[in-house]
């Protein structure tokens, strides 16, 4: 097929404003992705877009299975709260209040 690609699990796209660090959620518009790579802005930044992360949430908050995760940029952190933050996947583990981490299956949901 002439105008296939890349299989689109790792895209490499120019860092944001602050550049990326590996490991951390990196959003450019309604692309998301964790930072395989640390780089400046401008520098070509790899971007996992598919599969299950383990990821800061906040910590007075209990997570369920299948809850939507939400990115709140300013902290970098997980957390329920859809108002101001950006949608980013779905837990996959449940986390207890308190706690530091979730794990989470990057990507869009259905419901």
């Amino acid at each position: 097929m002439k105008n296939f690609r890349q299989p689109g699990c790792s895209i490499t796209v120019p860092a944001p404003s602050g550049g990326a660090v590996s490991g951390k959620l990196c959003v450019i518009g309604s692309l998301i992705g964790v930072a395989s790579n640390t780089v400046a802005q401008g520098v070509d930044v790899v971007l996992e877009t598919e599969g299950v992360f383990t990821y800061a949430k906040t910590s007075a908050l209990a997570i369920a299975i299948g809850d939507k995760l939400y990115f709140d940029a300013t902290n970098n952190v997980l957390n329920k709260t859809a108002s101001g933050n950006t949608l980013v996947g779905i837990a996959v583990t449940a986390a207890a209040n308190p706690s530091d981490f979730v794990e989470f299956k990057l990507g869009a949901t259905t419901v």
